[in-house]
């Protein structure tokens, strides 16, 4: 079986790592190079960065940034935010960034998924899903949140994979931030129903939410801020603590 990752998520405004709670009241926590850099020393397996307002205010993801990261870190880590087309990502993965993740892109013009895997590879692109649940049904989100669209989360997700994603990373925004666990439900259904990599984002709030998030939810990845910004949890102790729960894990 696969070793299961652990991945701090710096979401990035300015240069600066911030936080909110169900998308909203932003704060900040620290320099996004800098903070990266403890969590390589810490043995993250990934770093996920997300400009978090790229898309809303209609601008790119600094590529400086990105050249910063990659002198500074010594792990896989995976950028998104404001990016529309083909040259959005060149300029990324020149930069350094291992992987580009798009999500209000992918959503406006599915075909750029296509071309993506067809002109980097399908390992160097993630679809990242922002789904809320609302009667019944988990309605996909454009813009960080702000705007619902007509994607459910299950077949956008199959579409997303068909046409050439290589991960997925889904977020919850009913758990974001809040602490109080994953979504496993949705994350095991979407783990079962597609062959590439499930990250699971949003409401990590202890180790025991881990276990079950691999377990229950059957990800391939769980990802967190707030614990790790705020140092709740030492990426280390919580590697030990997984490891003694016969999950498998780098050490």
């Amino acid at each position: 079986m696969l070793a299961k990752r652990i991945i701090p998520c710096l979401d990035v405004r300015d240069g600066m790592t911030v936080k909110g709670v169900n998308f909203v009241n932003i704060k900040e926590v620290g320099d996004a190079v800098e903070l990266g850099a403890e969590y390589a020393r810490q043995g993250a397996d990934e770093l996920v960065f997300l400009d978090i307002t790229a898309s809303h205010e209609r601008r790119k993801t600094f590529a400086e940034l990105v050249k910063r990261i990659a002198q500074n870190i010594n792990i896989p880590f995976t950028v998104g935010g404001g990016i529309s087309e083909l040259s959005d990502i060149e300029r990324l993965l020149s930069a350094g960034a291992d992987k580009v993740s798009i999500n209000s892109a992918a959503i406006r013009k599915p075909e750029l998924i296509d071309q993506m895997a067809k002109n980097f590879g399908s390992q160097f692109v993630v679809v990242a899903i922002d789904a809320k649940l609302e009667e019944n049904k988990w309605t996909a989100y454009l813009n960080g949140g702000r705007i619902p669209t007509d994607k459910e989360l299950f077949s956008w997700a199959k579409e997303a994979e068909s046409r050439g994603a290589g991960e997925i990373l889904f977020t919850s925004m009913n758990h974001d931030g809040t602490k109080n666990g994953f979504a496993c439900e949705a994350l095991a259904q979407l783990s079962e129903n597609l062959s590439i990599p499930v990250i699971a984002s949003g409401g990590a709030g202890n180790m025991e939410h881990f276990a079950e998030v691999f377990t229950e939810g059957k990800a391939d990845a769980g990802l967190a801020a707030s614990i790790f910004h705020y140092k709740e949890i030492a990426v280390p102790d919580l590697k030990k603590y997984l490891s003694e729960k016969n999950i498998p894990i780098r050490i």
